[in-house]
């Protein structure tokens, strides 16, 4: 059984589609399973349609205001430069009226809806083995996978909501009682959950690059601080994921192809812009291209 595990990355997602659309149109790959964390989660629906046109229209085209219903950050341009500030307004709105997080991701919820149907829920559900994403339980303190199978329609796109909810930066929510979010919070690539569920071969999508070597630049003020400090736990995480993926494809006869990005794409993964997430498509399938070519 062939598995298609895609990690957490936000706006990153983009490479990650790339290096799929070569992976099933060129090599002519096909998935049994399909797992993914934030941002994997949002691809995995429609690669297990096999519509990658459909998808390539909505990772190029995505903007803030699809994911963010309340936005912490404002994309400004110097030139040909697009940076990032903190959008000190709507954070402190959020603290005026009692909100736990500087942004909310309602936006998204609605984004999810509209781009996957009810009908491809279907369509995954009679086609496909499992179509698993990864979420977060904070009340608990551990993580959990929701598979389409266990699922409605309705609850499985309220679970890909949620396990895309990078907090405190997006929103916290709450199932029959627990607290959940962002997937990437205790599981950024499940390698050992695809193989836990019978797989024999996976390929896996990391969106950060196998070796950090260049010099992060950290921020100049505690909020741009808290991301670097977030982006740094998550790399420790994804690694952690990285390593026990290794061995459990070791020590199951699993063949496992891992393909990661070239360099580190960006410092904040929560900016989408259509310029980048178009280049970083592309430059994910010349990258799978060339790793397939120099084999």
């Amino acid at each position: 059984m062939k598995a298609l595990v895609i990690s957490g990355g936000g706006s990153k997602g983009a490479y990650a589609g790339g290096v799929a659309q070569y992976l099933m149109e060129h090599q002519g790959k096909s998935y049994d399973m399909f797992l993914g964390t934030s941002t994997g989660s949002l691809l995995i629906p429609h690669l297990a349609v096999d519509n990658i046109p459909k998808l390539y229209d909505i990772f190029t085209n995505v903007q803030q205001h699809d994911i963010f219903s309340v936005s912490p950050f404002v994309q400004r341009k110097k030139g040909d430069r697009e940076y990032v500030s903190i959008d000190f307004i709507n954070s402190m709105w959020q603290f005026i009226r009692r909100r736990r997080t500087f942004g909310e991701s309602n936006a998204l919820r609605r984004s999810i809806k509209r781009n996957f149907t009810e009908e491809e829920f279907l369509k995954i559900r009679k086609e496909k083995a499992d179509v698993v994403v990864t979420v977060s339980n904070l009340s608990m303190n551990t993580v959990e996978y929701k598979s389409i199978n266990e699922c409605t329609y309705e609850e499985f796109c309220h679970w890909i909501w949620i396990s895309c909810n990078y907090i405190p930066f997006m929103s916290i929510a709450k199932v029959n009682g627990f607290e959940y979010a962002d997937g990437g919070l205790g599981c950024v690539v499940p390698i050992r959950e695809a193989i836990k569920r019978g797989a024999t071969e996976v390929d896996a999508i990391i969106l950060e690059a196998e070796n950090i070597e260049n010099q992060k630049v950290l921020g100049k003020n505690p909020f741009s601080l808290m991301i670097n400090l977030f982006g740094h736990l998550l790399n420790q995480v994804e690694q952690n994921d990285i390593v026990i993926g290794k061995l459990a494809a070791v020590n199951n006869g699993v063949k496992l192809n891992l393909y990661y990005t070239p360099s580190s794409l960006t410092e904040n993964s929560l900016i989408f812009s259509k310029k980048l997430m178009t280049k970083w498509w592309q430059q994910g399938f010349d990258y799978a291209k060339n790793k397939h070519l120099n084999k």
